[in-house]
């Protein structure tokens, strides 16, 4: 995706704040719930940008690429959020043949995607653990489009059970793709949106593993539903979503599809936590 970097969420579990990573701009043998047409030669398909309906912008130009001052201790001051993305509804950009309709796959975690994914020995879940997981899901530009997560193998089908009722709600989500080291090592840009779940990393101010690090978290939409401690936003240019009265598309709500698809198979939201507000943060074990 070019030069295209992201804002990892801070995702911080309420007992323990998560660190915050930057993200830059197959299957095998298990069961497999649908098939889409993939590259002959098994290769990823290059990104291509859909048809979208007259009134969804296409991305900035910028996107991505203007890296953000820092402090002298290494973090980004208070930022205000651009206009072009105050009511974010961007174009998907295609990694995968978009879908006709909701389908599904569930494969092991093995060859490219696993190359390509943050997880090394010391991680504390095995990769046999882990799966591959590809799920529709509804563009700002109203068209079907297909995601890529990594999710531990015992919620793989409640979490694309989540994402097929939120399929049907047409709930938008701008993008959804395997977070990689170039992402978590990417200089701040603090305008990703990048749904995603598993990320090898440990939480800030001690050394337990996050929920990302056993595949048992997802990020939704994390630009329109950031991370707020205090005046620190994740991302950083996303500000202007701190006012959650302000709701628009892509927003997640006390009460809406998403919150309710995720407390119906029992996963903590971080909006409802106290001393922080994680908006954008599902998990298994962060209730």
């Amino acid at each position: 995706m070019g030069s295209l970097a992201l804002v990892l969420s801070a995702c911080s579990a309420e007992p323990g704040a998560e660190i915050s990573l930057r993200l830059d701009s197959t299957p095998s043998e298990e069961t497999s719930t649908s098939v889409e047409a993939e590259p002959s030669d098994g290769t990823q398909a290059k990104p291509t940008t859909t048809q979208p309906q007259s009134d969804v912008p296409e991305r900035p130009d910028w996107l991505g690429s203007r890296v953000l001052p820092t402090t002298p201790a290494g973090n980004v001051p208070p930022q205000t959020t651009p206009s072009e993305l105050v009511d974010r509804r961007l174009q998907t950009a295609d990694t995968l043949p978009p879908p006709s309709d909701f389908t599904s796959s569930i494969d092991l975690l093995a060859g490219e995607p696993l190359e390509r994914s943050t997880w090394i020995e010391g991680c504390p879940v095995a990769a046999d653990d882990l799966r591959y997981v590809t799920v529709s899901f509804w563009g700002f530009d109203d068209r079907p489009h297909r995601g890529e997560l990594i999710l531990h193998a015992d919620v793989t089908e409640q979490l694309v059970a989540v994402f097929e009722t939120l399929y049907e709600a047409r709930f938008p989500i701008e993008e959804m793709r395997i977070v990689t080291q170039a992402d978590v090592d990417a200089p701040p840009t603090g305008d990703g949106n990048n749904t995603s779940s598993f990320v090898c990393r440990v939480v800030t101010g001690g050394s337990r593993f996050s929920e990302h690090a056993y595949g048992l978290a997802i990020d939704i939409n994390p630009f329109h539903n950031p991370y707020i401690k205090g005046d620190v936003t994740l991302p950083e240019l996303a500000t202007a979503y701190n006012d959650r009265s302000r709701v628009v598309p892509g927003m997640i709500v006390d009460g809406d599809v998403v919150v309710s698809a995720f407390d119906d198979i029992g996963w903590g939201w971080g909006g409802r936590w106290n001393s922080l507000k994680d908006y954008q943060h599902f998990a298994l074990n962060d209730r």
